[in-house]
């Protein structure tokens, strides 16, 4: 009994008293306050580290007689391109050159990632495959090539398709046909440069994406498979309709790392002397001295089409989750 006459525990067992009242906590012991302010202290470092490096950029350029600046986009680039897919004259400005830089960039890219998907697609699925030469010959194509650096398939690749052109001979592989002038394709005119990029960054990016496709596949239960046996389909059937719609659930994440990877690097490029937006940037910041501009217009675009790539693979993942509530 209390000086108040009140048992303590009376208040635990009448519940016209309310909850019991805690004590409270310091607002420099809460967890949020910590953590606000370790965030705040990466912040500051994170700015300070900018402004120091800005600075001396500005004064080392400022000594060299340097002023940082786009204007020099409006000049006149006085140089040709190999590859243009819209009209360019070397007297067209600078911002004229890297846009068709950036369109041939582009053009692999988009073409890299559809043919490299086919490709992925069919060598993981005859990872699979109960016919022994068919998985042998996959296996040996993912484990070849992944393994080797994709510079070196590059300069491999060029290497062959102008070998084959060197000739005024046409050689003709069905619907293939290898020339002096390149290489016609379905009618598609395609030049050696753009072949070898082309089919280096497939058959690399490939490799990964039948891996990708072989994991997926296997993350499907085995009991899937015995029930669409039991319905009567075929191993085909079972396949499209069953199968692969769930393993692309799972899929689709690491198929936007390859993507990205693939997007990334097209930029190598220039070790075939394909005309992409950095071999234009390269010739751009030679003539101009403009280096520190150049890259940042470079990383401005590769970071805007890998976060688009990003941002249409994370829309597409979420129409095909399923919903659990």
């Amino acid at each position: 009994m209390s000086s108040t006459g009140r048992n303590p525990n009376q208040r635990q067992t009448d519940p016209s008293l309310g909850p019991p009242s805690r004590p409270k906590t310091r607002w420099w012991r809460q967890a949020k306050f910590w953590q606000f302010f370790w965030q705040a202290i990466v912040v500051l470092f994170v700015v300070a580290a900018l402004s120091y490096l800005g600075y001396n950029l500005d004064h080392n350029l400022k000594r060299l007689g340097i002023r940082l600046g786009f204007k020099f986009l409006e000049s006149q680039a006085g140089f040709s391109i190999g590859e243009t897919p819209i009209a360019y004259q070397p007297s067209d400005r600078y911002a004229m050159a890297m846009f068709v830089g950036f369109l041939n960039s582009l053009r692999v890219i988009v073409s890299g990632i559809a043919i490299a998907t086919l490709v992925g697609f069919v060598a993981g699925v005859a990872r699979l495959s109960n016919n022994w030469l068919l998985r042998q010959l996959a296996k040996v194509y993912v484990e070849t090539l992944r393994n080797m650096p994709l510079l070196l398939q590059l300069l491999f690749w060029y290497f062959v398709f102008t070998s084959l052109t060197k000739s005024d001979q046409v050689v003709s592989f069905g619907l293939i046909q290898f020339s002096k002038g390149g290489i016609n394709l379905l009618g598609l005119p395609l030049s050696p440069e753009f072949s070898a990029l082309l089919t280096g960054l497939t058959l690399y990016t490939g490799t990964f994406i039948a891996e990708i496709v072989r994991g997926g596949i296997q993350s499907v239960p085995k009991g899937q498979w015995e029930a669409a046996r039991s319905l009567g389909l075929l191993p085909g059937q079972t396949l499209r309709f069953i199968i692969l719609p769930q393993a692309l659930r799972s899929m689709i994440p690491s198929l936007a790392n390859q993507y990205l990877n693939l997007a990334k690097n097209s930029s190598l490029a220039i070790a075939v002397g394909y005309p992409d937006l950095y071999a234009v940037s390269s010739t751009t910041f030679n003539q101009t001295g403009r280096a520190v501009e150049v890259m940042i217009l470079i990383s401005l675009t590769y970071l805007s089409l890998s976060l688009l790539i990003a941002w249409v693979l994370n829309q597409f993942n979420r129409r095909v989750q399923l919903v659990e509530r």
